[in-house]
Parts: structure tokens; sequence; C-alpha cells
């Protein structure tokens, strides 16, 4: 755990960030100004009226106490908007200033904290959804995210890094915290220990990571963070934001280089570190009450035991569905909520009786795994968003429901609203990002499209951008592409592999479409 000193330091802190914001909104400080002050903080201004908070969950975990901080939290400050995040982290969006001062205090008595949410800080550290729970995983990978969060937690005081960093592990192949290609990332491997993996990420100029090491002691994992620490901020950028983040180190330090420093700032780390202790793992003691099955339940590793998996549409969380959800689990033992990277809700540890009253508060998501697609939040709220993604996604859901294809006939797709890649486009087998699009001397709305990306290990790769669609086209394409898909009664991901000259002759054909 992190001491009582930091929090106390954290917790002191607070009121820093309450004196900017509060200059801010009395026009004393400009946007700029305040943003890089109130990133530190996990918090931003939007683009035109109120402000963002994101709350750290390592792992993605939502322990019953914390549920019930931010049933507390929605009803106490008339929350109107939650966004799940690519990080998994929960943002509250559209809040006063007096609000987001107040929530980020509370949350702090539920161990939630929002130092280092944003900025060149280290993020939240990412987990497999259903560490601890899921049937096949590798090992239970949750213990070391929460180590691993506690230790960077502890270096946020006196760290000054070129820019953010971030740090997934993976329990399975599916790799859904994209380990492989993160700033930092762990692989549980079957013989109990870890693969390290480097200077990857999503973004302009994205790349794969540099794999460092296999056969990594859990136990030592403080010590791989504190090498990768080491590296960046070494050899990182300082002088120009643009190229800043790790992935660049790729560049100028190549990946043999990058290898051989990484493994000395290990042995550093270890002559001058102790390790970060590694926290028990709770053991699931709850039984099973019979069998249940069905969509959206998933069957646990635990014998009778089960998740129930919940997509609010785009990741938007409604604030009254989280706070009836607190309400249905709080008496129920050992149930707790995970949140994933895509968007996704579980809640785990439940019983085959107690399915059915989660299974009917969550009824308001995702339908079909094209509804369970990826979206940043959007130009409507970021102040650096380039295109309303949210708006996009919308309308491509409303449209394909009109068709009734079978479920399956098309892909999730991850939505970015910027070369950010918040929707974490260039993972996706088909993924788009905003643009613009001259047509007769005018700039419209438009996205690139990129296909065949793929986040699983091993065979992580990247997407590659295959055209540019005007916004107006985009929910049509998608029809004419179920319709393709449909003809052929496969899957979309059945499809897709001996297809793919169809799939960009059908990309082109919409690119050069104008309404």
């Amino acid at each position: 755990m992190i001491s009582s000193t930091l929090q106390q330091k954290f917790s002191e802190e607070i009121s820093l960030f309450d004196e900017k914001i509060h200059a801010f909104e009395a026009g004393e400080l400009d946007r700029n100004t305040f943003k890089g002050i109130s990133g530190g903080f996990g918090s931003y201004a939007q683009r035109s009226n109120g402000y963002m908070l994101r709350l750290r969950l390592p792992g993605g975990q939502i322990s019953k106490e914390k549920l019930r901080f931010f049933s507390d939290s929605i009803q106490n400050h008339h929350v109107n908007l939650l966004k799940i995040t690519t990080c998994q982290t929960i943002q509250m969006h559209n809040l006063s200033a007096d609000s987001t001062v107040s929530i980020m205090r509370d949350a702090m008595n539920f161990g939630i904290i929002t130092r280092g949410g944003g900025g060149d800080n280290p993020r939240n550290v990412m987990a497999s959804p259903l560490s601890g729970v899921e049937k096949g995983e590798t090992f239970d990978v949750l213990p070391y995210v929460q180590a691993a969060g506690e230790y960077l937690l502890s270096r946020i005081p006196g760290l000054h890094m070129p820019r953010k960093l971030k740090v997934g592990f993976s329990n399975t192949p599916s790799n859904e915290t994209h380990a492989t290609f993160r700033d930092l990332g762990f692989i549980a491997r079957n013989d109990g220990s870890f693969s390290v993996y480097c200077a990857g990420g999503l973004g302009p100029n994205p790349k794969l990571g540099v794999w460092i090491t296999d056969h990594v002691c859990p136990n030592e994992i403080s010590f791989y963070i504190s090498a990768m620490i080491r590296l960046f901020t070494t050899y990182g950028n300082y002088e120009s934001r643009a190229k800043s983040r790790t992935r660049y180190l790729q560049d100028t330090l190549g990946a043999e280089e990058i290898r051989k420093q990484f493994l000395a700032f290990v042995e550093q780390a270890k002559a001058e570190e102790e390790a970060w202790p590694i926290p028990s793992l709770q053991p699931i003691t709850k039984k099973g009450n019979g069998t249940i099955s069905g969509k959206r339940i998933i069957p646990q590793k635990q014998d009778g035991l089960y998740a129930v998996s919940y997509h609010p549409i785009g990741g938007c969380l409604p604030p009254q569905t989280l706070i009836q959800l607190y309400q249905t689990i709080k008496d129920m033992p050992q149930t707790e909520i995970r949140i994933s990277p895509d968007g996704t809700l579980y809640t785990i540890n439940l019983t085959a009786s107690e399915v059915p009253a989660v299974l009917q508060i969550t009824e308001d998501g995702a339908q079909s795994l094209f509804e369970t697609s990826v979206s940043c939040i959007g130009s409507s709220i970021c102040q650096h968003g380039l295109r309303n993604s949210q708006g996009l996604l919308n309308s491509c859901i409303m449209r394909v429901r009109q068709e009734a294809f079978p479920d399956g006939v098309l892909p999730r797709i991850h939505i970015s609203g910027c070369p950010s890649s918040c929707g974490s486009h260039q993972a996706a087998s088909i993924g788009l990002v905003g643009h613009s699009k001259k047509i007769d001397g005018v700039m419209l709305s438009a996205f690139k499209v990129f296909i065949n990306g793929c986040e699983q290990n091993p065979g992580s790769r990247l997407g590659t951008e295959c055209g540019i669609l005007l916004e107006s086209v985009i929910p049509e394409f998608f029809v004419a592409l179920g319709h393709l898909v449909e003809k052929s009664n496969l899957s979309f991901y059945q499809w897709f592999p001996d297809h793919q000259d169809e799939l960009k002759q059908l990309i082109l054909e919409y690119a050069e479409k104008t309404e």
C-alpha cells in the first residue's frame, strides 16, 4: 500500500487544484496554462462548458465500496455523463468546478486517487478485465497490477518524464490491454513468469512494442517498471512533445539498444531499490447454487459462478444504471465490477440466482457485436477532438439496426475523433479516425479508414490506412459491408482473411461518394 504520508500529500495538493480551477473560472488563467496544471490531477476543461474528472481504477476493478462512492457522487453532484475509457478508467463529465474538487476529495476516502490521471504522469495500470475468474487464463495478474499501480503512485511526486507512461498486464492471448504495444507491457507465461515489452504505442507514428525478455519473476515487476522510467527519463525527448512518447525511442535508439539499456537499468534498480510488495490473492470462497446460460452470461472458472457483460453504447455509461447496479449487488457476497478497455462493464462472482437481476438492470446495452464498438468521447466534449466520434457511432448503429443483420456479420469497430487514438482505431479490424476531405473546394467532416489491426498475442499488428470516407457516407458503407458479408453465410471475422481485397475495393468505392 502507498504510505499514509503520500496519501496526505495527495490530499493536500487538492487545495492547489482548487485554487487553480477557480482562477481559471475567473479568467485569471488561460486554457493552456490551466491544462498544464489540471492534467496532473486527472481533470481537464471541456470544449465548451464544465470539467471532466478521470478516476484511477487499477485493473478496472471496482469494489462494492467504490461502487457506492460512484452512486453517492452521481446523486450528490447530479452527474449526467460517465465515460468508460480505453485505459480502464471512468470519466465523470459536465462537472462544475466545485463538484470536481469535491468529488476528487471524496474519492480519496474510498482509495481512488485522481493524481496523475492526466499530464506527463504514469497513467492507470491496466489488467485483463476478467483476471482471476476467466476460464483458460494463464494466471491471475491482478495482484501485480495493484502493486504496479501503488509503486507508480509512489513515484509521481518526484517524477519528471517527457510524457505519460502507460503500463498494461495481459493474462490471455486475447491481449485486451495491448500489453505488447504499450509503453510497458507484461504478458503472463505458462511457467508463472512474465514476458516484458516496451516502447510501443498507438497514435501518430504507432509502433508495436520491443520485446525485452522472458521469464521475469512476478515479484520483481517493480524493478522493470523502474527500469522503464529510467530509460524514458534518460533518453526520452524533452524538447518536442510531438516526439516525446516512448515509442520514439525506437527511432532514436533502435530495438537492440533499447533492450540493452533497459536490462542495464533493471540491474541498477535491483541494486538501489527494494522490490515493491505484492498483495496476496484474495480467494473466492463463494459457492454456486445452480446453472444458467444465455447471452451476456459468462461462466467463470469458479464452478457455479458467472459474470454478466454489459456494454453501454460508445462506453457512455448511464449514471442511473450504475446507481441501480450498486443497489442490486451491494448485499451479494464477493460480487464486484470490472471494466474493460473496450468499454464493457462486467459484474463478476454471481450465482445463477443472482444473474437475472443484473441482466435486467443492464438490458439497455449493446445488442450485437457491432454495437459493442469502441469510441472516444469525441469533439463535442474533448477540447482536442477533431470529429464527433460518438455521433458517428450512434448514426452507424441506428442505420445498421434497420437491416437486421445476423449478429457477427459486422465486426466491432474502433473510432477515434482525432489521431491521438483514444479509440484505439489502429488496433482494430476496422478503425476510423477523424479527418477532413475537400469536396468542391469545401472541407467536410471525414474519417480515415484503417483495416487489419489485431491486438491478439502472438499476432499483434497495426492497421493500415485504406482510404478516406466522408462522415455522411459511413453508415451506408457499413450497410453495404453487412450485405457483402451476409451473402457468404460467414461472420465478418471468418470472411475477412480471404476477402481483404473486396473490403479494400468497397472502401475505395465509398471514398468516391459525396452523399
